[in-house]
């Protein structure tokens, strides 16, 4: 926020940005205010995944299973706040089921458990889980998206049977909320060149995510939306930092 706007300093933008708005009662900036939104850079789903023992299947009897043992279902996240919470959270809600919410240091200590199955569900990110899955060593039951995932096509879409329901985790470029219009506007043509070259966008595809190409206004709406959709989360789940 203080440094000089002259294009040279630049800051990572991501999911925690949009939820640490309602997630910390008193931060000392004003994310939408202060930060100059310069380009979108790509979208990444999480993966519903379970241990090979877990009785449900499909998504269609997770949700069955998880409305006749309420509160037994132990979700693994990688912290407070983090997409993969956030993720669960969002099913919570939407699929008016209740699961226990188990925090971690991170996500490989959290996959490490789901494995051994000390914990039963994860919405891990894609490029952490889908090798696990691609392997056969954990049972991916649906994808977070709007839509199924190129990397997982058998996989079915949460929103299949949670209408309305998406959530990825995302990451694009901010400035200080003074750069220039036409510094802004030249960041964000040359980063949208960029992810349109082929070769990063098969090495997206590797990892499971795909290309997010937006004009700077375009992606200064998407974080006022993403900070709404998650600020109502954090409400109904009562989530409070670490």
């Amino acid at each position: 926020m203080r440094a000089s706007p002259d294009g040279y300093t630049l800051l990572l933008v991501t999911n925690p940005n949009a939820v640490n708005a309602t997630l910390y009662e008193k931060l000392n900036y004003n994310f939408i205010r202060d930060i100059a939104p310069v380009a979108s850079i790509s979208r990444v789903p999480n993966v519903m995944v379970v241990p090979l023992s877990f009785p449900a299947k499909t998504i269609a009897e997770f949700i069955a299973y998880a409305k006749t043992n309420p509160g037994k279902i132990t979700m693994a996240a990688a912290g407070n706040g983090t997409s993969d919470h956030m993720s669960g959270e969002l099913f919570k809600m939407m699929a008016g089921v209740d699961m226990l919410h188990v925090p971690y240091r991170g996500t490989a200590p959290a996959l490490t458990d789901l494995l051994a199955g000390q914990v039963q569900l994860m919405f891990a990110s894609m490029p952490a889980g889908i090798q696990y899955v691609r392997a056969g060593n954990l049972r991916a039951l649906a994808v977070t998206t709007a839509a199924r995932s190129d990397a997982l096509p058998d996989i079915p879409a949460v929103g299949e049977f949670v209408p309305g329901y998406e959530t990825s985790t995302w990451y694009g470029i901010g400035a200080p909320k003074k750069t220039p219009f036409e510094i802004v506007e030249r960041l964000n043509r040359e980063t949208n060149a960029v992810i349109a070259n082929p070769k990063l966008k098969a090495r997206f595809a590797d990892l499971g995510a795909e290309p997010l190409s937006m004009t700077s206004a375009e992606f200064a709406q998407f974080i006022v939306e993403e900070t709404e959709k998650w600020g109502k989360v954090v409400k109904f789940a009562g989530i409070k930092p670490e």
